[in-house]
């Protein structure tokens, strides 16, 4: 299992997600979406609706999977790897990340502000419209920051776990918590499920993505012990259980302040601020959090394989 994963993360490095190819996540959105619009039409308690949407998918996604591998395997065993590569390597998101966020602070050095707001639109859920050159930087690296998480270090963690099926199942859960997983009135109930069985399976990745940036800040020259002392002082802050860990550890390792309110769906929401960093986030900082979020990426696949072969 080792060496497909790091075949995987080879793979999503040198290609990324390509645009205009298939994805597994597009087709798990468009089951949720066809799910939900069935449950709400059948099913009047709208949190009950919600526990069979997350269940329902989550069941359609593994057996799917599974079904898919196997028949794969079945044909020729050649097959079946190179299915369970396929399989792994849509579950990582570590080359598209970094490119959708160049994308916008390249947006923004050219002084395009309006495009870069529309840019970064596509990749966070807050309102972007408001934002002026310091705030979009800021919200790239906060989604940088949280998605070396959920799109990184944790789908790397459940592959090693359980392979591509596993691996697989959160990405299902993640895409449930990002598009019914809101606080609003017509997510409250119908996504409670579903967010609240996404922060369950990044409880420990999250921490883990923060204890890496820790250690990816020494090498690369960053402030590693101020990472720690603020992810400690500042995590639990985050109104999610979850993400606070790497973007608090983000923050001490750049010296910027994160954090702070945000505008989702026209409302303010007041977000605690992390860090102590006085100076401006830059374009400067931003690239600083590319280079944790490669090498933060790289030691949580290392070890993988070492934990991998010493358990063997």
């Amino acid at each position: 299992m080792g060496g497909l994963i790091l075949c995987a993360f080879a793979l999503d490095l040198l290609l990324g997600d390509p645009r205009g190819l298939p994805h597994p996540v597009v087709f798990i959105g468009r089951l949720i979406g066809r799910l939900e619009g069935l449950l709400t039409g059948l099913v009047a308690n709208r949190r009950v609706a919600g526990v069979l949407l997350a269940g329902l998918t989550l069941a359609v996604t593994g057996l799917v999977t599974l079904a898919l591998l196997r028949l794969a395997g079945a044909i020729h065993p050649l097959l079946g790897w190179l299915a369970a590569l396929w399989a792994a390597y849509t579950t990582l998101a570590l080359r598209s990340l970094h490119r959708e966020s160049r994308e916008v602070v390249a947006l923004v050095e050219d002084g395009r502000l309006e495009d870069a707001r529309r840019a970064l639109s596509l990749i966070v859920g807050r309102d972007t419209a408001a934002l002026d050159e310091e705030g979009i930087l800021r919200a790239c690296i906060e989604t940088v920051a949280e998605n070396a998480s959920d799109g990184v270090v944790a789908p790397l963690f459940y592959l090693f776990l359980g392979g591509p099926v596993l691996a697989m199942l959160y990405k299902a859960a993640n895409t449930l918590d990002s598009m019914v997983g809101y606080k609003n009135d017509r997510y409250r109930e119908l996504g409670w499920a579903s967010a609240r069985l996404d922060d369950l399976l990044n409880l420990l990745p999250a921490r883990l993505t923060g204890l890496l940036v820790v250690l990816a800040a020494f090498p690369l020259g960053l402030d590693g012990r101020e990472a720690l002392r603020i992810m400690r002082r500042d995590a639990a802050k985050h109104k999610s259980p979850n993400a606070g860990y790497p973007e608090a550890a983000a923050a001490g390792a750049l010296g910027v302040r994160l954090g702070g309110p945000a505008v989702y769906f026209g409302q303010t929401v007041e977000k605690a601020s992390l860090g102590d960093g006085a100076g401006p986030v830059t374009a400067g900082s931003y690239r600083a959090m590319i280079r944790i979020l490669y090498l933060a990426s790289s030691l949580a696949l290392g070890l993988g394989l070492l934990l991998t072969g010493l358990w063997r």
